[in-house]
C-alpha cells in the first residue's frame, strides 16, 4: 500500500494542480485582460461609470472570476507545496509566504473592485453626491484595485522566481520550465514595478512585457495537467526528505 501511494500521490497533486492553474490563467485573462480592460478602454471616468452601468452582467461576471481566482490560488499553493516540497524545504515556505502575502494584498484589490458599482448605484450614495463625484469615486475604488493588484503581482513575480529554481533543481520537472517560470517572474516585477513608478513606460512595453509570464505558467500548468512529474526521480527526493526527517 505505502509502494502505491508513493507512486501515484505526485501525479494526483500534479494533475489538481495543472487543472487549478489553468482556471487561475484562464480567470485571470477573462477578468482583468477582457473584462476590465474592456471597461477601462475609453479612460474617461464618466464615460467608464456609464459603460459599467451598461453592461452589469459582465461587470459581474469580472467580479465573479476574480475572486474565484483568489479561491483556486489556495488549494494550488498548497498542491505546489507538496509538490515542490522535497527539492528544498526552506525555499519553498518562502514561496508559499511570498504567495500568501500576494494573494492577501490581491483580495484587498478585489475589494475595491467589488466597492465599485456600489459606489455607482446606491441611492444613499447619490443623495450625497453628485454624478461627477460619484463617477470620480469608483475611478478612485478601480484606480485601488490597479495598485493593489500591481503589488500583488510583484510578490507573485518574487514567488515565480523560487518555483522556477527549485523546478529547474528539481529534476522531476524539465529544466525548461525552471527557467521559463523564473522569466515569467522577471515579466510581473518589470511590468509591476513600471505600472506603479513609470507608467509612461509601462505603456511602451505593455501588454507585450506580460506575454513571457503567460507562456511560463501556461507551460508550466500544462505539463502538470499532460505529463505530472517523473516518478522516479521525485522517489529519489521523497526518500532524502524521509531520510533527513
Amino acid at each position: 500500500m505505502k509502494i502505491s501511494t508513493r507512486e501515484t500521490s505526485p501525479q494526483l497533486y500534479a494533475r489538481i494542480a495543472g487543472a487549478l492553474y489553468l482556471a487561475v490563467i484562464a480567470l485571470g485573462i477573462f477578468a482583468e485582460a477582457y473584462a476590465l480592460s474592456h471597461f477601462r478602454a475609453s479612460g474617461d471616468v464618466t464615460i467608464l461609470a456609464q459603460t459599467i452601468l451598461a453592461e452589469p452582467i459582465l461587470w459581474n461576471l469580472s467580479a465573479f472570476a476574480n475572486l474565484m481566482l483568489v479561491l483556486c490560488v489556495i488549494p494550488l499553493s498548497w498542491l505546489l507545496y507538496l509538490l515542490l516540497k522535497p527539492v528544498n524545504q526552506n525555499l519553498i515556505v518562502l514561496a508559499i509566504f511570498f504567495n500568501l502575502l500576494s494573494l492577501a494584498i490581491e483580495i484587498i484589490s478585489k475589494l475595491m473592485q467589488l466597492l465599485v458599482k456600489p459606489l455607482l448605484t446606491s441611492t444613499s450614495m447619490a443623495k450625497s453626491f453628485e454624478p461627477a463625484q460619484l463617477h470620480a469615486l469608483a475611478n478612485f475604488a478601480l484606480k485601488s484595485h490597479d495598485i493593489a493588484f500591481n503589488i500583488a503581482l510583484i510578490l507573485f513575480g518574487a514567488t515565480c522566481i523560487i518555483y522556477g529554481y527549485l523546478i529547474f533543481a528539481s529534476r522531476y520537472l524539465p529544466k525548461l520550465i525552471g527557467i521559463l517560470m523564473q522569466i515569467a517572474g522577471v515579466s510581473y516585477l518589470v511590468a509591476c514595478f513600471s505600472a506603479l513608478f513609470f507608467p509612461a513606460f509601462s505603456n511602451m512595453i505593455s501588454p507585450a512585457i506580460l506575454f513571457p509570464a503567460l507562456v511560463g505558467e501556461a507551460s508550466f500548468c500544462l505539463w502538470l495537467l499532460v505529463k505530472g512529474v517523473n516518478l522516479t526521480k521525485w522517489d529519489e527526493w521523497n526518500d532524502q526528505l524521509n531520510a533527513k526527517s
